[in-house]
């Protein structure tokens, strides 16, 4: 397997100056002859070296630098004098290009090439310049360079001054992000497009596929009444908390939390003015029903809000338990239930308004939010696009896509065996060499103490886990979902590249 990586370990760079020798002294007569056949770049330490592996033996390299002034700078002067100033604005310089002459084919040249758009793109770099040898020029010209400069240097070692700019790069990198292997727990890639419909909201046959959509969702989530909205899970949240600020406008309630979505929909509750305490366990940790029935027990609360399934640390909730409290006590039950509806079969009945949206476990586009309630709610202060009792009164108050609606009833005939599906993929990463803890089957967390190195290997060979956010960063964590449509093969390629990146921390 070929793959690519940024150069980090001391044996790596050792393989960095000798194949540096290799190609600089020996092919290429550049640099003199040494006993040590090893060629440490004068900017070595200013370098950042993407480097190509096959397996475990390393290949090929290229390095980036954007101190100046650049190597080229020092041959026809600065860059800009050339170059158009918006091409100028971020420039970094690509030098050392190199592969070992046995593994000179197609596939090297294509990962050090896709390397270097995603590495160049990604950082932030406007142009890449680069003093391509002239032996190599068809295979600069195809990667986008162009010759921007009198080609410079001696005879036996000829150079072209060539740019690479992000508008050059555009049409490789959309084929590149076409081959993109993602894990993100939302938006779920399509396999189909999206075919723009005609159908007008307010026509009688609309309606009726509207119905069959809200049907088809409350016979998966056990519910009684669904509302959709164009929106967003935070919206959801919005409008579910926006009608417990009417039902309970001076009443307290309780708010448990373990993650980073327990707390964002605690912040929520307090934006809408709700008299909440928040009971924090700590990050991962289960809820303690004991200690939420001491605080029951003490009496004037009226709802409790939660997180079903937490998608900061793969921990799935108690509803059955918290179930049992809110009617022991007679108080109402409300869930976020955006990560775990459509990921694993349980019943909402319980649940006074529970939220969920069609772009996360439920494996469709994103765009519409849904309010679960168990009762029709009758009235709210809440502004008119959250007012929930306006959308029992006027069925379809506002535009709601048609093809929303058809995506959404098209992936509700994948159940149950949907269920199946995910939980099978979950025991496939569980049972791989990746060290996750999860608890249910839409998300699995994994820790590293190297792991901001190991997503840039990731995203520079084309696979995109969830790391990204900042909760997560600063945790050293990445998540790997269950939900993308085409989990089985990519996962099995994301498994074969870490065995490798693993070995080469």
């Amino acid at each position: 397997m070929y793959w690519s990586k940024i150069a980090a370990t001391d044996e790596e760079f050792d393989a960095i100056a000798a194949l540096n020798y290799e190609t600089f002294v020996e092919e290429i007569p550049q640099h003199e002859h040494n006993p040590l056949r090893k060629l440490i770049d004068k900017f070595h330490d200013e370098n950042v070296y993407v480097i190509v592996y096959k397996n475990t033996e390393m290949v090929g390299m290229v390095a980036f630098r954007d101190t100046r002034p650049f190597s080229i700078d020092r041959k026809i002067g600065n860059v800009e004098k050339y170059l158009d100033a918006e091409v100028c604005e971020h420039l970094c310089e690509i030098r050392l290009l190199a592969v070992k002459k046995n593994h000179r084919n197609g596939r090297v040249f294509t990962k050090l090439a896709t390397a270097i758009y995603r590495y160049f793109y990604d950082v932030g770099y406007t142009a890449c310049v680069i003093s391509g040898t002239v032996r190599e020029e068809k295979m600069y010209t195809q990667m986008g360079f162009r010759q921007f400069a009198s080609a410079v240097g001696t005879e036996e070692a000829r150079y072209l001054p060539m740019v690479l700019t992000r508008q050059d790069s555009a049409v490789f990198r959309e084929r590149l992000r076409e081959q993109n292997r993602v894990f993100f727990p939302g938006p779920v890639a399509l396999e189909n497009p999206l075919i723009p419909s005609t159908i007008s909201h307010r026509s009688v046959k609309f309606q009726q596929e509207l119905d069959d959509m809200k049907s088809g969702l409350c016979n998966l989530a056990k519910a009684n009444y669904v509302i959709p909205l164009v929106g967003t899970g935070t919206l959801a949240n919005d409008a579910m908390l926006g009608q417990l600020k009417s039902e309970f406008p001076h009443e307290a309630g309780l708010v448990l939390v373990n993650g980073e979505f327990g707390q964002r929909l605690h912040n929520q509750a307090k934006q809408w003015g709700l008299h909440i305490e928040k009971i924090d366990v700590g990050w991962g940790n289960p809820f303690d029903i004991a200690e939420i029935e001491a605080y029951l027990q003490k009496g004037g609360y009226r709802y409790i809000l939660f997180v079903h399934g937490e998608t900061s640390n793969s921990t799935l909730n108690p509803l059955a338990s918290l179930g049992e409290l809110a009617e022991k006590y007679e108080i109402k039950l409300c869930a976020d239930c955006i990560s775990s509806f459509g990921s694993i079969p349980f019943s909402m009945q319980g649940l006074h308004y529970a939220t969920a949206v069609s772009g996360k476990a439920l494996g469709t586009v994103a765009g519409l939010a849904f309010i679960f309630c168990k009762e029709h709610p009758i009235s709210s202060d809440a502004p008119l696009y959250l007012n929930l009792p306006y959308y029992i009164e006027k069925q379809i108050p506002f535009t709601l896509p048609h093809y929303f609606v058809e995506a959404v009833s098209d992936v509700l005939k994948l159940y149950p065996e949907r269920f199946e599906v995910l939980e099978k993929r979950m025991e496939a990463i569980k049972n791989s060499t990746l060290d996750v803890t999860a608890t249910y089957p839409m998300i699995a967390t994994w820790e590293h103490p190297k792991m901001a190195e190991i997503l840039t290997a990731c995203e520079l060979n084309g696979f995109y886990l969830h790391g990204d956010s900042a909760y997560l960063r600063e945790r050293n964590i990445a998540q790997i979902s269950t939900i993308q449509p085409n989990f089985e093969k990519d996962f099995k390629k994301l498994n074969e590249l870490l065995t490798y990146v693993m070995e080469t921390l």
